[in-house]
């Protein structure tokens, strides 16, 4: 059997087995209920139909469990037997009780086909799905045996062609090896000949290279001549604006030392002058502060040689510290 009858047989026992299940529940339920009203305490008639339906719950459950361990391929235990035996003999039992305790041998035949029905039934479906389990994984291993086989053979018939493929080419680059090498051995004789030609013309070359080089060399040399004349004459320019340099900067020297001799004879001739007994013009002020403060005499000092106010000649002498003074007194 394929796949597709396996499922179709195990569709056909779940349908045929809940069919008789449902048919036995509605079958002990009309059974049972009429008798369990007569033993019920009055008032309480109403619970009749709760005992039919629980065991037929616990047959439902058995039933359903059972199919579903025997699809996977385990099983319950002793546990799941006790309660499937139990809930048939419950089923048989209250099924029958109505007709044995009337003494009708009869009807408690007929009441006892349904709950033997269902026992049967119950058994046989967990029989037949642990066959079909069985068969299924038999049918499977035979299946993947199978495959193992055909991927075995492709996996030969494949490594038959490489072997064949890699024989084929060995014997093809052997076949080239040998051309190449009759190839290699013409090629050796004729790059032989050009080489004795090669060798001829590039002897004639070295001569002609030799006499250009030659050429090349007198060249050289006295284009190197005239670079050394050419730095030669650089190097004394260099020097002549070096020494050129050196008075300017001399001469620049000498004008800064001379103006400083001026400036201080001038400041001199400022201080020698003494203190006055009144203010000197401004201008002529700012230069007997400027004297004072270069030859670093006290602010007192400076008032007293100017005629001006401690406090004027104090911000004169701040004004030389900022550097502003000395700006003033160059524009004045």
């Amino acid at each position: 059997m394929n796949a597709v009858q396996i499922r179709s047989a195990e569709r056909a026992l779940s349908v045929g087995t809940w069919l008789i299940v449902g048919g036995a529940m509605l079958f002990s339920i009309l059974t049972v209920t009429p008798l369990m009203e007569r033993h019920s305490p009055k008032g309480w008639e109403w619970t009749a139909p709760i005992l039919p339906l629980v065991v037929d719950a616990a047959v439902v459950i058995v039933v359903r469990l059972d199919s579903v361990l025997a699809t996977l391929g385990g099983h319950g235990g002793r546990w799941p037997i006790a309660l499937r035996w139990m809930t048939g003999a419950m089923t048989l039992a209250l099924n029958v009780a109505d007709s044995a305790l009337k003494k009708d041998l009869v009807g408690a035949a007929v009441h006892a086909v349904a709950p033997l029905l269902l026992i049967v039934t119950a058994e046989t479906g967990l029989a037949y799905r642990r066959a079909i389990t069985t068969a299924q994984s038999a049918r499977e291993a035979q299946l993947r045996a199978e495959r193992a086989e055909r991927e075995q053979a492709a996996t030969e018939r494949r490594e038959a062609q490489e072997r064949r493929a890699r024989e084929e080419r060995e014997h093809a680059a052997q076949l080239a090896r040998e051309q190449r090498e009759h190839e290699a051995l013409i090629a050796r004789e004729q790059t032989a000949r050009e080489e004795a030609a090669r060798r001829e013309e590039r002897e004639r070359a070295e001569a002609r290279e030799r006499a250009e080089r030659e050429a090349r060399e007198r060249r050289e040399q006295m284009r190197e001549q005239q670079q050394a004349e050419r730095e030669r004459l650089e190097r004394e320019a260099a020097q002549r604006r070096e020494l050129e340099a050196r008075e300017r900067e001399q001469e620049v020297r000498r004008q800064q030392q001379e103006r400083a001799e001026r400036e201080a004879r001038e400041r001199a001739a400022l201080l020698a002058a003494g203190p006055v007994n009144e203010k000197l013009p401004e201008d002529k002020a700012r230069l007997v502060v400027h004297a004072s403060f270069g030859e670093g005499l006290p602010v007192r000092a400076a008032a007293e040689l100017c005629g001006w106010s401690t406090g004027w000649v104090s911000a004169r002498y701040q004004e030389h510290r900022d550097g502003t003074g000395l700006v003033l007194e160059t524009a004045s």
